[in-house]
């Protein structure tokens, strides 16, 4: 079976059993990005703050490689709003921070965003345990273990604009439609 068809009938299946496919809640927020260094895909130690502050827009959220659930329906997403915004994808700054560092090394890191074609516009971090939980905190998707997370994207069109929290399974064309209305009120 290829990728996508596993993620639409994982999807499906998802959205009937566990969430149903209206559940979706927005606010707006502030956060506060903590004084961590991460570990791109690429091997490269960066700043989490310098990372989220690069003046492009930015779809952030949390995944681990070896989930079988939320984390490739949530990175089926950020593949497809960025083939969906075409040309424009290059301003936006799409970040996955893992929340399962001890596994998910740069390497494997390197291999899960080629399974989902991410383009050079998308960066999967990780790092220290302690690193990966202080940024999950600090935009509260800390849930005291990988097995209970949720689907959770945030969305910023500049640095010091509020952040749109996303919560549910939102579709790539529902993403597009709150990024492009996010940039139309700025």
């Amino acid at each position: 079976m290829n990728l996508r068809a596993w993620i639409i009938g994982a999807a499906t299946a998802l959205s009937a059993a566990v969430v149903p496919a209206t559940t979706i809640s927005t606010s707006t927020a502030s956060y506060q990005a903590p004084a961590v260094t991460l570990l791109r895909q690429d091997g490269t130690s960066v700043s989490l703050a310098r990372e989220l502050d690069d003046g492009r827009a930015v779809l952030l959220n949390f995944i681990f490689t070896t989930c079988s659930s939320v984390c490739p329906l949530a990175s089926q997403t950020f593949a497809e709003f960025s083939r969906k915004l075409g040309a424009d994808a290059a301003g936006v700054h799409l970040m996955s921070i893992s929340i399962d560092p001890e596994q998910d090394t740069p390497a494997r890191l390197r291999q899960y965003a080629r399974k989902f074609h991410a383009g050079p516009q998308w960066h999967h971090y990780t790092g220290t345990l302690a690193a990966s939980v202080a940024a999950q905190r600090a935009f509260d998707v800390y849930r005291g273990e990988k097995m209970s997370h949720t689907p959770v994207i945030l969305m910023r069109v500049a640095p010091g604009q509020p952040w749109l929290r996303i919560e549910g399974f939102v579709t790539p064309d529902e993403l597009v439609h709150d990024y492009q209305s996010l940039r139309a009120s700025r």
